[in-house]
């Protein structure tokens, strides 16, 4: 990855309130608060993609992307680069890691326009641009276990993935039974390759099977002829529909083989699908087991997004307040370690980003300010 830090800043300490409500508490400072400009920042997270670059992490907001580096001292930040779309009046909400062929560090990027961006961070040019969406796309997500494989949820009632080496948009998850409003979130089951979740405006999470259309997936991988001429599939009809919230529905990530889902209610859910869809049959649709819920006071907006390391230990949640909770996922019941305020956070939290090991919280505020939190 050629790239080298700009500038640094941040190097002063800023001492905030942690309120510790259990026996498992984790403490936490602020140790970085700045202003990366005046306009809403929807977007941050770090690259858990490739273990090269952990520390490294991105924001979105504006037409411009920025890519940053933690430094170990005193909650220092490095500036590695920054891409200004040439189209002034586009506004980018979601940003996700991704890997080239060639082990390059991609970027992809979206938003109001609609139009994915592809940025290889290592010859820092743009490289590609997926045009198909007829609306913004509000998340992008990678699959890890193949990484030049990237969702988009869109304004437009679908999910496209798109093989981000070839260029080519390889299946539409869309139809008869798909969203009835936007998809705001997506996530690629961490372990099963052919499992994916979304969910949106219309209050439902769907789970989606890519098994009949994985011959579709691997010729992605190797296509040379034009990208219009792919045969991309359109996918009507998830595997389960599940309505767990009674609103929208703006973050879902998978948990092994359970669901966390957030909705504008003050909560975040852990439910576990019970079963799937058989044959053409609608009989077991919908049928999930709330299993424990982490309660997010000041939380009644939409679109703000949750995080958690790489391990799945510990979750992080801003609200609307500028105030961040910090969850023990896994244990039961779930354990709040960390409340985390500080004075000079008053705006909405749109976004955290969880470093690998838990031990750095990044915030994006509606203020255009990002803030670090470093474990003590």
């Amino acid at each position: 990855m050629a790239l080298k830090p700009a500038e640094g800043f941040g190097t002063e300490p800023v001492v905030g309130e942690v309120v510790v409500d259990s026996k498992r508490a984790r403490k936490y400072e602020m140790t970085t608060r700045f202003q990366e400009c005046k306009k809403p920042l929807y977007a941050i997270c770090f690259n858990l993609i490739d273990a090269r670059f952990y520390r490294v992490f991105a924001s979105a907001g504006g037409n411009k992307v920025t890519v940053y580096q933690c430094l170990p001292e005193g909650g220092a930040l490095a500036v590695l680069q920054t891409y200004v779309d040439e189209d002034k009046e586009e506004e980018f909400y979601t940003v996700s890691w991704a890997v080239g062929k060639d082990g390059s560090p991609l970027l992809a990027c979206s938003g109001s326009k609609g139009v994915v961006r592809v940025v290889d961070c290592e010859s820092e040019t743009l490289q590609r641009s997926f045009v198909g969406h007829g609306g913004s796309v509000n998340e992008l997500r990678t699959q890890s276990l193949k990484p030049c494989l990237v969702a988009s949820a869109s304004k437009d009632e679908s999910i496209r993935l798109w093989n981000v080496d070839t260029g080519v948009c390889v299946l539409v998850f869309a139809g008869a039974g798909g969203h009835r409003n936007e998809v705001l979130s997506v996530d690629f089951h961490g372990s099963d390759i052919l499992q994916m979740a979304s969910c949106g405006m219309d209050g439902s999470i769907k789970i989606w099977s890519l098994r009949d259309y994985w011959k579709f997936v691997e010729m992605s991988f190797t296509w040379t002829d034009s990208v219009s001429k792919f045969p991309t599939k359109h996918v009507q009809f998830p595997m389960l529909t599940a309505l767990v919230h009674n609103n929208y529905v703006d973050c879902t990530r998978w948990l092994g083989d359970l669901i966390l889902s957030k909705s504008v209610d003050h909560e975040i859910v852990l439910w576990e699908p019970l079963q799937y869809k058989v044959a053409g049959s609608t009989e077991n649709e919908g049928k999930v087991d709330v299993l424990q819920k982490y309660p997010v006071p000041d939380c009644d907006i939409w679109f703000i997004k949750f995080s958690c390391d790489m391990h799945f230990e510990n979750l992080a949640i801003g609200n609307r307040e500028g105030r961040v909770f910090v969850w023990e996922v896994q244990s039961s019941p779930p354990k709040l370690i960390a409340k985390l305020s500080h004075p000079q956070c008053r705006s909405p939290i749109r976004q955290t980003a969880t470093a690998h090991d838990g031990s750095t919280i990044m915030c994006c505020c509606e203020d255009g300010s990002i803030c670090r939190w470093d474990a003590v």
